[in-house]
């Protein structure tokens, strides 16, 4: 039975070494459902939140996977509006990654307000001058969008694929998928600046603080533009690690490399926007808040220079000058430096953003507040990791994910026998000589 459901044309491991391979996985999972419960159960005491951090380790895991999750909405930008067309073969792909990362900021936000049933009242007593419930409204309905571009890719099951009904209801869609990468697009563009705009906007709290263009504080523009930039990393490093566990080769390095560039070019512009942001606010902003540089970023280990400089500098100016030039960019330990650098830089851009902000006292009487997560909130942080390693591991066997498998890896045909050449393959041994066979003309 499980054979019938693998894709044509491609092999996959045995059944029990596969379910063996997720019983690890599977293992974290239920720790982080038991914390999850309890978070449900017994309240928001299981955590370490208080007074001072409002907002703590899931608010930054939440905005860490919907950046990462940018590859989605960005690479269907690339490919159904810019005509990037060499993206195909790895778009099912990143619309995976997508699903998975806003599927798990819902269950993050899910966990976070405490009480799971009034989650309804976001939408139906909706605070309409709130940034969090423009963020609400457009993360949910771009879930909505990625189940709608998810739902193809599980109906190309070859067991599903042979039911007429799924087959030209996949077809359909493929046909008006440009339609929903365009809502996606649009959606992902406020809700990600709306995230930014939230601690731009905090002038009680001058380390996020920014000054606005037009009405919108500069942060909203820096948080779209680094999932644009980032996220895309973030679909290569898993696809890579994807082919790294499977020992296969599943995307043609064109693509990757295509991808890799565009995704350097971004992250360069946004280093030099960053860079620019962080010297206004240093040197114009927090002055006129009565603070200078050092009071961001001493007294404490956690919280020194280094911090800024990983993120702006090791992480940020690094890995885009790796991606943009062409040398170092198809450069195997390289291009796996820079993506991995890419991954830290936008989830250590979002920790500073969510937890150094509420760290940072506003008052000459108040002490740096630091934060440390308890087991509840930590398990519950990896329960959406193990959930997305599960959903790729069941994807990835039993849909076609990636589009050039089966041609970068040919099943080798069973022992004693010969696999025809090319040549004879597109042949005839009596045909005239010099007449053309219906495979060359």
């Amino acid at each position: 039975m499980d054979a019938a459901l693998i894709p044509d044309g491609v092999k996959r491991c045995p059944i029990w070494k596969f379910m063996a391979g997720l019983t690890p996985v599977v293992l974290v999972l239920l720790w982080g459902i038991y914390a999850m419960l309890l978070c449900w159960l017994k309240g928001l005491n299981q955590t370490n939140m208080n007074n001072a951090y409002g907002f703590a380790l899931w608010i930054w895991a939440d905005l860490a996977v919907i950046a990462l999750g940018g590859g989605a909405f960005f690479s269907g930008f690339l490919k159904y509006l810019v005509g990037k067309d060499e993206l195909k073969n790895i778009i099912n792909f990143a619309v995976l990654i997508g699903f998975i990362c806003y599927s798990s900021a819902l269950l993050i936000l899910a966990i976070d307000i405490g009480q799971p049933l009034r989650g309804w009242f976001i939408f139906w007593h909706a605070n309409v001058h709130s940034m969090l419930t423009e963020v609400a409204f457009c993360l949910t309905a771009y879930f909505f969008v990625l189940c709608i571009e998810y739902i193809p890719l599980v109906l190309e099951n070859r067991q599903l694929d042979r039911v007429p009904f799924f087959h030209n209801l996949t077809h359909n869609m493929h046909e008006t998928m440009a339609v929903f990468a365009a809502t996606g697009a649009f959606l992902s563009f406020f809700h990600q600046g709306s995230l930014g705009g939230v601690a731009g906007v905090l002038f009680g709290r001058p380390f996020g603080y920014r000054q606005e263009i037009l009405i919108w504080p500069f942060t909203f523009f820096l948080f779209t533009w680094s999932a644009a930039a980032y996220g895309p990393c973030f679909t290569i490093l898993i696809t890579k690690i994807t082919e790294a566990v499977s020992g296969k080769k599943l995307v043609k390095d064109n693509v990757i490399w295509l991808l890799a560039k565009i995704s350097g070019w971004m992250m360069l512009t946004y280093s030099i926007a960053k860079t620019a942001d962080t010297i206004y606010w240093a040197a114009v902003t927090a002055p006129a808040k009565g603070f200078v540089l050092s009071d961001f970023y001493t007294n404490n280990a956690l919280y020194g220079y280094w911090i800024l400089v990983l993120e702006v500098g090791i992480c940020g100016w690094l890995p885009a000058l790796l991606l943009v030039f062409k040398k170092t960019r198809e450069n195997r330990k390289l291009l796996w430096l820079a993506v991995i650098l890419g991954v830290i830089g936008v989830s250590l851009n979002r920790w500073v953003m969510v937890l150094q902000v509420l760290a940072v006292p506003v008052m000459p009487f108040i002490k740096w507040i630091l934060y440390y997560p308890s087991w509840q909130e930590v398990a519950t942080t990896l329960l959406p990791v193990a959930y997305g390693i599960i959903l790729v591991a069941i994807s990835y066997r039993y849909m076609p994910v990636f589009p050039q498998e089966a041609e970068l890896n040919p099943i080798e045909p069973p022992t004693g026998e010969v696999a025809p050449s090319e040549s004879e393959a597109t042949s005839t041994p009596d045909a005239p000589e010099g007449e053309l066979q219906p495979a060359q003309a």
